[in-house]
């Protein structure tokens, strides 16, 4: 008993200095990821369609976060703009995934008002939040097997049918970019808005027609000057290239390609504010025989 109560004497210090030593603070747990809410989205969705610059939803937004977003605004979009009709490829250069945050592109849907413009019409210069006008391309699925073609060039344009002159008029959103990083753009599903397309070409599976499209050069400009000029290769090394990219990440949605599906390759140039009374022309040389083109004018 004396040795028992020796022992817990021998303790009671110990005991008590343990308890009047300060407990560690609980480790503070990571941010959850934060989907923006069903009603966020709605409001989001009413001021693009008001053409009202909106407010990013923050620098905690993941990728994830974007992507969720962008889901729930495409069927408050489509009530507009119409339904989906393919995809817009993002960001589909070096400089442009840096200013961004993000080293990738990034994908989102087009509508049906995406592509309903022809080369020639005039459209109103306020089409947008902040309306911005890009040189771009679009190519047209012409069956599921794109989804296995790889990076293979001529085997890509194998399940190809249309080759499309296309200016894209985005909406930047937000008034001052610095706001705007990858996962907000996502959530605004890229920018997609109007757009004007040009006569389809024909492509042609072969490694000639892969070459031209690569080492063609692409011009934006308006009646007054010059403002951009870029090769083919501006977009991932070569056009084709987006679609392999886009295959894989549709992959990682759980959904693909299919035939009548639009691609909308990037932007050659940067996207440049719509400017009201000008005629903005995209001339592609050295695709075809002779110079394509496709013009749209802003009132």
């Amino acid at each position: 008993m004396r040795r028992a109560l020796t022992a817990v004497a021998l303790l009671l210090p110990l005991a008590g200095a343990a308890a009047a030593a300060p407990a560690s603070p609980a480790p503070t747990p990571a941010a959850a990821p934060t989907c923006p809410d069903d009603a966020a989205m709605q409001a989001l969705a009413a001021s693009l369609l008001a053409k009202a610059p909106v407010q990013p939803f923050g620098r905690s937004l993941s990728l994830a976060d974007g992507l969720c977003a962008q889901r729930k605004l495409v069927p408050a979009m489509e009530k507009q703009l119409g339904p989906v009709v393919g995809w817009k490829v993002g960001l589909t250069n070096e400089a442009a995934q840096k200013r961004f945050g993000v080293d990738h592109p990034l994908a989102g849907p087009i509508y049906q008002a995406t592509v309903k413009a022809h080369s020639g019409d005039t459209l109103p210069a306020d089409f947008a939040a902040v309306p911005v006008a890009e040189a771009d391309l679009i190519v047209r699925v012409k069956d599921e097997g794109i989804a296995e073609a790889g990076e293979d060039h001529v085997a890509i344009l194998r399940h190809l049918d249309q080759v499309i002159p296309f200016i894209e008029l985005p909406d930047r959103a937000l008034a001052d970019l610095k706001q705007m990083d990858g996962p907000n753009l996502l959530a605004i599903g890229v920018g997609a808005r109007l757009g004007v397309v040009g006569d389809p070409i024909t492509p042609e599976a072969t490694e000639d027609f892969a070459r031209r499209l690569g080492s063609m050069s692409v011009r934006f400009a308006t009646e007054q000057k010059e403002l951009a000029t870029a090769p083919g290769t501006a977009l991932l090394g070569h056009p084709l290239n987006v679609i392999p990219w886009l295959v894989k990440d549709l992959k990682a949605r759980g959904t693909a390609l299919k035939a009548g599906d639009l691609i909308s390759l990037g932007g050659f140039s940067p996207a440049l504010p719509a400017e009201a009374g000008r005629t903005y022309t995209v001339t592609y040389t050295g695709l075809l025989e002779k110079p394509v083109a496709v013009s749209v004018t802003l009132k």
